[in-house]
């Protein structure tokens, strides 16, 4: 018998036993590499091409407090900004939900292409939305979703605002990250509301990204000490604003993570221990007729290796192909639109599985060099 054959079999000798061991490790990282993504979803949030040079202007008290629209001629008198439009959230139901799962945004049409460069519209509906103040553009992604047509009318009942828009679908956006948003005219919601002078927050584009971090600053003490000061910061800090809304989301996921790995780790070193317990007569004989510690540990750590390796590919990359195939953005409403388990996750999901089989095989290593070969042919079990 090879040295492989013989510890794949002392590996499998008690099958149940083995694969116990095998999938609460795949469980367990399964667990883990789900925690990461989940974390990592949330807390570096994916940038398109333009994103760095997006910059989001709401009120310095809360983004619940409106700004005046006076300020855009001042804010587009400063130098560094590119193009400057009014984003307002309306935040109306769509067809009686109680969540909808899209947004819906007042804007400038003619500036809220300077600004979302990625967004492509065919020129035909881009001057179609121009025309018509009671128009709106829709991502293709909510189109898709509602089966939603050119012409079609859109009804949003108003939560935020005591108004209902009736909207005409007149374009459908795509290249965005997020192809979801409705996209109508700011004139128009001012027109619904009386002639308000008040809009939800800015968004800025800046002329390079060298510019943006002295655009920020020159927008913060531009409207310091005024009855509307304002908070400027990049489109990542803006939705990271909401992420912090929610708690310390990398603290709490982290520990939970250090839980599962700490929990998988005794659950491990019992299982070899206890499997090692077993055949101490059989290392004591195989002390007897020459085999070294160094030999007897290497046979215990190929075994324990082995074990987490097979829990790990089952765990982590079952992980992998399951949210390749699964369609997240439809299984959790809209609530996240990627969950990409990327090779930086997998990579740590390995070298957990790495740094526990070896861990795991340190205890009944040290129990069988302690053992003498007398000691070792008295054990009856």
């Amino acid at each position: 018998m090879t040295l492989p054959g013989f510890v794949i079999r002392n590996a499998f000798r008690n099958k149940r036993r083995a694969l116990l061991s095998t999938l609460s490790v795949a469980a367990s990282l399964f667990l883990l590499v789900v925690l990461q993504t989940f974390q990592r979803e949330f807390t570096l949030p994916p940038e398109d091409v333009g994103a760095s040079l997006r910059i989001a202007v709401r009120n310095k008290v809360s983004l619940g407090q409106p700004l005046p629209a006076r300020q855009r001629p001042i804010i587009e008198k400063i130098p560094g900004i590119a193009a400057v439009t009014p984003f307002t959230y309306f935040g109306g139901r769509f067809k009686d939900m109680e969540f909808t799962p899209f947004a819906q945004f007042a804007v400038d049409p003619v500036a809220f292409t300077n600004v979302f460069v990625d967004a492509k519209l065919p020129l035909d509906q881009y001057e179609a939305w121009l025309k018509d103040r009671s128009s709106c553009i829709v991502g293709e992604d909510t189109v898709e979703r509602y089966g939603l047509k050119l012409g079609e009318k859109i009804k949003l009942v108003g939560t935020f605002y005591p108004v209902d828009l009736d909207l005409k679908l007149v374009g459908i956006y795509s290249g965005t990250l997020d192809d979801r948003s409705v996209f109508f005219h700011h004139k128009h919601l001012d027109e619904m509301l009386d002639g308000s002078q008040t809009v939800g927050c800015w968004w800025v584009r800046a002329a390079s990204s060298e510019e943006a971090p002295g655009v920020i600053s020159t927008l913060n003490d531009t409207f310091a000490n005024t009855s509307a000061e304002v908070r400027a910061e990049t489109e990542s800090a803006f939705q990271m604003g909401f992420v912090s809304m929610w708690g310390n989301v990398k603290l709490l996921i982290g520990s939970i993570s250090s839980v599962v790995v700490f929990t998988l780790l005794l659950v491990a070193v019992s299982t070899m221990s206890m499997a090692i317990r077993e055949r101490f007569r059989e290392l004591a004989i195989l002390k007897a007729i020459g085999y070294r510690r160094r030999e007897l540990f290497g046979f215990i750590l190929a075994e324990s290796f082995g074990l987490a390796m097979v829990g790990a590919l089952v765990g982590a990359g079952g992980a992998y192909a399951l949210f390749q195939s699964l369609d997240i953005e439809k299984m959790t409403g809209g609530m996240l639109l990627y969950f990409e388990v990327t090779p930086r996750i997998l990579a740590f999901a390995g070298t957990v599985a790495v740094a526990l089989g070896i861990i795991a095989a340190v205890p009944p290593a040290l129990a069988v060099a302690r053992t003498s070969v007398v000691d070792g042919l008295k054990t009856l079990d």
